[in-house]
């Protein structure tokens, strides 16, 4: 007997397969059908070997299909087999579209639900130790999309460099120079800057320097998309916390060690 058709949007966490919710695998789990980004973790399909997985994934410059034949599927198929699963990189309403997807869905007679993920924003830096906010350095955080879908750098940039907030910008990566460029302009030459590419990822790499010498971190690290920029003073942070993590991490190994071991 054929399910009801319906669309789970579900967020698959910023990369690190552990990184899921309990809730998205549950939902995973009953999946006729999962239509999966570039960005996700392919071991997440795991979670749902009953299903048939279908690869719409999305990067820089390379659609296998548009925003509306995505949609367009995600009704195929639901139709025809009942519970699809849109697998969506980080969080799938921070610069996710799945949104539109639900509403799309919705106007054609789906029952929808979300599944939150652990949006990259927030995650990546915390994985090498940067805390977005931080007493006494920043008080909060912007989180701006990098390229608009005019392929242009959002406005919100040139806000963003005109507080004390920490500013996370995501797919920004090609438009590093002008990034550069806005923040030299309100005189944030020597603000920290990280850039985490494969963030959480057992392929990261980051690099970290000054708004005044990051694009040459990003030569010579040849760092590339996808990748996350953070911009502020919490970017010092994260050699002390590291360094306190790893103390913590070595403090418990020694504890768990067989005494002489």
């Amino acid at each position: 007997m054929l399910n009801s058709p319906r669309l789970t949007v579900v967020g698959a966490g910023p990369g690190d397969p552990e990184l899921i919710t309990i809730k998205a695998v549950r939902t995973l789990e009953s999946a006729q059908v999962v239509l999966y980004d570039a960005l996700i973790n392919r071991e997440l399909l795991e979670y749902a070997p009953q299903a048939e997985h279908i690869f719409v994934g999305k990067r820089k410059d390379k659609h296998r299909y548009s925003q509306e034949e995505i949609n367009e599927l995600i009704v195929k198929y639901a139709l025809e087999r009942g519970h699809v699963v849109r697998l969506k990189g980080g969080d799938p309403f921070i610069f996710g579209r799945g949104s539109e997807e639900i509403d799309y869905a919705r106007k054609n007679g789906l029952e929808t639900a979300v599944v939150s993920g652990i949006t990259s924003s927030i995650a990546v830096p915390a994985n090498v130790g940067i805390p977005l906010t931080q007493r006494g350095t920043s008080e909060s955080f912007w989180v701006i999309t990098g390229t608009t879908t005019q392929r242009k750098l959002s406005d919100d940039v040139r806000l963003a460099a005109q507080s004390t907030a920490t500013v996370v910008i995501l797919m920004g990566m090609g438009k590093l120079a002008e990034i550069v460029e806005i923040f030299s302009r309100f005189g944030k030459e020597d603000v920290p800057v990280g850039v985490i590419q494969n963030g959480t990822t057992l392929n990261e790499k980051s690099g970290f320097g000054t708004i005044k010498t990051i694009e040459k971190v990003v030569a010579e690290k040849q760092l590339t998309a996808p990748a996350i920029i953070v911009i502020g003073e919490v970017v010092k942070e994260r050699n002390e916390l590291k360094a306190v993590l790893g103390n913590a991490i070595e403090e418990t190994k020694l504890i768990n060690s067989p005494i002489g071991g």
